[in-house]
């Protein structure tokens, strides 16, 4: 039951780094990355789909996407997706291409940008904090049923505060290398 506990409250304190990383993968920085353009949706005969599924997307070079519809038509389509999307991106056709220059960020827009990335980084902690909870909660109610000894969940309790200081040191880790990331002009 123990080992479980452990397993299972180590697996969510991952999702909770992935979902991280998944957020600051969205925040832009100066230089130009395909990730960028994962969320920005395209209408496609009558429905919306991602824009990986109608163009080519490509790294022209460190400053510029290039985008590459497979249809001619859908060219257009692409360009308006990307200008109507929240990235503050303003793309230029240019023959059967849509590039998609990368502004570069102001001293302001940083800062910014570094507070949204602080407070990502606060919401995983927050959820990495409440899952420890949940599993101290799930230990005490253990030692209440009398399925577990109070020395192993004495010592389960620090197992799972072990977990969460190493995943914090994870949220850490990666709120410095983006700070350093958006702070590089």
């Amino acid at each position: 039951m123990i080992a479980d506990l452990k397993k299972t409250s180590e697996q969510k304190m991952l999702k909770s780094i992935e979902s991280l990383k998944a957020d600051l993968g969205k925040v832009r920085t100066g230089r130009a990355h395909t990730g960028l353009l994962d969320h920005v949706q395209v209408e496609y005969y009558g429905s919306m789909v991602p824009i990986a599924q109608v163009a080519n997307v490509t790294l022209i070079d460190a400053r510029t996407i290039g985008v590459q519809p497979w249809e001619k038509p859908m060219i257009a389509k692409v360009e308006k997706a990307i200008r109507d999307s929240d990235l503050g991106l303003n793309p230029a056709t240019q023959g059967d291409m849509v590039r998609v220059p990368m502004p570069a960020l102001t001293e302001e827009r940083r800062k910014d940008l570094i507070k949204v990335v602080r407070q990502e980084a606060e919401n995983a902690r927050v959820a990495i904090r409440n899952l420890r909870r949940d599993a101290n909660n799930q230990l005490k109610d253990a030692v209440k049923d009398k399925t577990i000894s109070e020395d192993d969940d004495r010592r389960s309790q620090e197992d799972v505060q072990k977990l969460t200081d190493r995943y914090v040191a994870e949220v850490d880790k990666l709120l410095a290398e983006k700070e350093k990331e958006l702070l590089q002009v």
